[in-house]
C-alpha cells in the first residue's frame, strides 16, 4: 500500500490517455474502490457524525445526509486516482455512472434522483477539484521518500525567518509537529493540544494563540480533524507556502512605530532580519522543553541564538540578527544572559557556543570580560533552577494529566449514557434518589464480570453490559445511539427475554 502523504510540487500537466480507461492501467486499491466500494470502511471515518457546536460533543447526521457524505467521499477518491492516472473527465464519467461498479453508486443515485445533467455537473465538479489537488501534490511510494519530504520540509523551517516573540513560539509548536511528522512516517499525523504544549514546552493557549495568528494563515499547519475522545486531532504539515503581509506568518496584530516613517529619507523600508535564515532546528527540537527555555528563563530567543550558532559557530552579532532572525537589541541581551551561564563565548567580534553548552555545562569566558564574569553552568536543571523556572513541564503535565483525567470521566459517564441523580433533603440530610429510567435491571440479571446474564438460558449476552452505575446499555460495534434508541433497544429485549422465560 503506498503511503499517502503528499508532497506539494510545481504546477504539472497531466498527460491524457487515449481510449477508455481500465481498470487494470489504475493500482489495485483504485480499481477495488471502483468495483466493489469502499468495503473497509476508510472514507466512512467522519462521514455519519459531526462536532457539535460546542466543540466537545459529536452529533450524528441524518441517515441521507451521512450516505451522501460517504458517497461523495468514494467519488473524489476514485477521481484523484483517474486524474493521477492521465484520464480524462470523460474517463471519469464511464467509470461512475457504469452500473456494475459499486464505487458509483453515489453518481448514479443523483442521476436517478436530479436527472442525467445534474450528475454530470456533479462529476465535473469533482473532477476540478481531484486535477488542481493531484497536478500540485505527488504520492510517496515508500516510506525513505516521506523521510525525504520531511527532510526538505525541516531545510525549509530552518531557511525560514521567525520574527517576533510570537514567530519564535509558532517555530516551537511547527518543530514539535514536525517531530511527530517523522514518528508518523509522513506529513499527515496525529496530536492532541497537550501533546503538542507539552513537546514545544509552552501553554496550550499560547499553542492555539500561534497556530491561529501564524502557522494556519501562514500555510504551514492545517488541522484537519478535530480530535475527540481518545484520539487526537489530524493534522497535516504545508510548506508555509500561504504568506501574510510578505512574511511567513502575521506576527503581530499591531504594527505602529514612534514616527510614521517617511518614504522620501527611505526609513523603515526592509526588516531588520534578514529574508532568509540558517539554524539547526534538531537542536531546538531537543532543547525547548526544558524548563531552562521556559517563558520567563532564557526563552525562545535563547533557542534561536544557541540553534544558529550550533549551525554555524563563530558568527558577529550583526550575522547573528540574519541567521536567527532576532532583532539585534534581542540579539545583545539574549547573549550576555547566555555569557552570564557560561553558555556562550565570544573572541573579538565573534561568539560561539562553549564547548559543553549543549549538555547545559557551561565554561569561564576566554577574555575576562568583567561584566560578562559568572560560574559557568553545571546542567540545564541547575539553569532553571537559577532562573526560577524550574518544575515548569512538570507542572503543565501535571495539570494536563488531571484534565485528561476528568476528561475521561465525562467521557466514561457519556459511554454509559447515565442520568443525572436527584437530591432531596430530609431532616437536614441529603439523600440521593436515583433518576427513574426504563433501562433498570433486575439483580439476579447481573454476572460477576460486568456481563447481563440471560434470564432464559443463564448464559452472559453478547451484546449487553452493566455499567457501573447500575444500568443496561447495549454494546455494538459502531454504538452511536441516543438514549432513548437505547431504551427502546432494551424494552425490545426486555419481551423478548421475558417471553423465553
Amino acid at each position: 500500500m503506498t503511503n499517502s502523504t503528499h508532497q506539494p510540487l510545481p504546477q504539472r500537466q497531466l498527460t491524457p490517455l487515449r481510449g477508455p480507461l481500465g481498470l487494470s492501467q489504475l493500482p489495485s486499491a483504485a480499481a477495488d474502490l471502483i468495483l466493489l466500494g469502499d468495503l473497509t470502511g476508510r472514507y466512512a471515518t467522519g462521514s455519519y457524525s459531526l462536532l457539535g457546536s460546542d466543540g466537545r460533543s459529536l452529533v450524528l447526521r441524518a441517515d441521507r445526509q451521512g450516505a451522501a457524505e460517504h458517497g461523495h467521499r468514494i467519488t473524489a477518491a476514485i477521481a484523484c486516482h483517474v486524474a493521477r492516472a492521465g484520464g480524462t473527465v470523460d474517463q471519469l464519467t464511464q467509470l461512475l455512472l457504469h452500473p456494475e461498479h459499486e464505487g458509483g453508486r453515489h453518481t448514479r443515485h443523483i442521476a436517478l434522483r436530479s436527472g442525467q445533467s445534474r450528475a454530470l455537473d456533479y462529476i465535473r465538479r469533482v473532477w476540478a477539484s481531484a486535477s488542481a489537488a493531484v497536478s500540485t501534490t505527488v504520492a510517496l511510494g515508500s516510506r525513505h521518500d516521506a523521510y525525504e519530504v520531511l527532510a526538505a520540509m525541516r531545510d525549509r523551517i530552518e531557511t525560514t525567518p521567525w520574527r517576533g516573540e510570537r514567530g519564535r513560539t509558532a517555530l516551537r509548536v511547527l518543530r514539535a509537529h514536525l517531530n511527530f511528522a517523522e514518528i508518523a512516517g509522513g506529513l499527515l499525523h496525529h496530536a492532541s493540544e497537550r501533546q503538542t504544549a507539552e513537546e514545544a514546552g509552552i501553554s496550550r493557549t499560547t499553542l492555539r494563540v500561534v497556530y491561529e495568528a501564524v502557522l494556519k494563515p501562514g500555510g504551514w499547519l492545517r488541522r484537519l480533524r478535530v480530535g475527540h475522545g481518545r484520539e487526537g486531532s489530524t493534522w497535516y504539515l504545508g510548506d508555509g507556502s500561504i504568506p501574510s503581509h510578505g512574511g511567513p506568518a502575521l506576527l503581530s496584530p499591531f504594527r505602529t512605530t514612534q514616527f510614521p516613517p517617511d518614504p522620501a529619507l527611505g526609513e523603515w523600508t526592509t526588516p531588520e532580519t534578514a529574508t532568509t535564515a540558517d539554524i539547526d532546528s534538531t537542536v531546538l527540537g531537543r532543547l525547548m522543553g526544558h524548563d531552562a527555555f521556559a517563558h520567563h528563563g532564557l526563552g525562545s530567543a535563547a533557542l534561536m541564538l544557541i540553534s544558529a550558532l550550533h549551525q554555524r559557530p563563530h558568527q558577529t552579532v550583526s550575522e547573528l540578527v540574519g541567521t536567527s532572525s532576532v532583532s539585534r537589541a534581542t540579539t545583545y541581551r539574549t547573549l550576555k544572559r547566555l555569557a552570564q551561564q557560561g553558555l556562550v563565548q565570544h573572541t573579538g567580534e565573534t561568539w560561539a557556543l562553549a564547548p559543553r553548552a549543549l549538555e547545559g555545562f557551561g565554561t569561564s569566558l576566554p577574555d575576562g570580560d568583567p561584566g560578562l564574569a559568572a560560574e559557568p553552568a553545571q546542567g540545564w536543571d541547575k539553569i532553571a533552577e537559577h532562573l526560577g523556572t524550574s518544575g515548569v513541564a512538570a507542572h503543565r503535565k501535571a495539570l494536563h494529566a488531571a484534565e485528561r483525567t476528568a476528561y475521561q470521566e465525562v467521557l466514561d459517564r457519556l459511554a454509559e449514557h447515565r442520568g443525572k441523580a436527584v437530591v432531596i433533603v430530609r431532616d437536614g440530610r441529603q439523600v440521593l434518589v436515583p433518576a427513574q429510567r426504563p433501562d433498570e435491571i433486575p439483580p439476579t440479571w447481573h454476572a460477576s464480570d460486568g456481563r447481563v446474564l440471560d434470564p432464559g438460558t443463564g448464559r452472559p449476552a453478547v451484546d449487553w453490559r452493566v455499567a457501573t452505575d447500575g444500568r443496561l446499555i447495549l454494546i455494538t460495534p459502531s454504538d452511536q445511539r441516543s438514549y432513548d434508541e437505547l431504551a427502546a433497544a432494551h424494552a425490545e429485549a426486555l419481551s423478548e427475554w421475558e417471553s423465553v422465560a
